[in-house]
């Protein structure tokens, strides 16, 4: 049993992982992000899930750090520096923890995106968002880095240099509007209807050869710092040779023959 999550299989090879602090528009507390670590790890060696749907309960899908209410585990600003690097890194290790699955993910954003919550979802492969869904760095705001948990990675190379200095300078809130229009997620979709639209990317991801995407999904990630069009194009030539003798692939190629 999770005490902040809620985890079901709403059909056949796919996994809902949705986060259940309601309350607390799901803040990232302790408790929460211990259970991530070992769900997401967990998740990454379940060979019968083939994707995986990232949401938050209630009117949010994450307002970032529980500072009200984070536990114990959090440093005072007066800690040893070491002690607090430790802190930073305990939460850095989220993001890196879904980006790392092997299973692509499809954060399913329903309302405000802050802070952690926003490099969760930067480090999902798919995006797409409720129309009253809206974004924000956050962290420039309380006197800290906005660059933190992968956001200065993964957020310009979604974005651009210039719109991801933009939001995480300012701090300021994107709506799900501007959202689309700079390309951080590929779909906005009414509130009723963005968890049957996830839903329905899941289950034909789900469909694919498992092979085939997974090797896709890494594809994607290596090839976004690949140093020439030739290293990526080796990348992809080894990896359609791998794929082309399954089984799997065998038979999809006779049902197209």
């Amino acid at each position: 049993m999770s005490e902040t999550l809620e985890i079901t299989r709403p059909q056949p090879a796919v996994v809902a992982l949705q986060l259940n602090r309601p309350r607390q528009l799901n803040a990232i507390n302790e408790v929460m992000r211990d259970e991530l670590v070992r769900t997401l790890a967990e998740i990454a060696a379940d060979t019968s899930v083939d994707a995986v749907i990232l949401t938050g309960a209630g009117r949010g899908f994450c307002s970032g750090l529980d500072v009200r209410a984070f536990g114990p585990g959090i440093p005072p600003a007066s800690a040893p520096a070491v002690d607090r690097m430790r802190f930073q890194e305990s939460m850095a290790a989220l993001p890196q923890a879904i980006r790392a699955l092997p299973q692509p993910v499809i954060a399913a954003v329903n309302g405000p995106c802050v802070g952690a919550g926003l490099a969760l979802c930067l480090a999902a492969d798919i995006r797409i968002c409720s129309a009253t869904a809206t974004f924000g760095n956050a962290a420039i705001l309380l006197g800290l880095s906005g660059a933190e948990m992968g956001m200065s990675y993964h957020l310009p190379r979604i974005v651009g240099t210039s719109v991801a200095a933009d939001w995480m300078l300012t701090g300021r809130t994107v709506s799900a509007e501007e959202a689309d229009r700079r390309g951080l997620v590929s779909e906005v979709v009414s509130p009723d209807g963005l968890t049957e639209r996830a839903h329905e990317i899941a289950a034909t991801i789900a469909g694919l050869s498992t092979l085939g995407v997974q090797l896709t999904k890494r594809a994607l990630q290596a090839n976004t710092d690949a140093p020439a069009l030739e290293a990526a194009m080796e990348l992809e030539n080894r990896n359609q040779v791998l794929s082309h003798a399954t089984d799997d692939a065998a038979d999809r190629r006779q049902k197209w023959s």
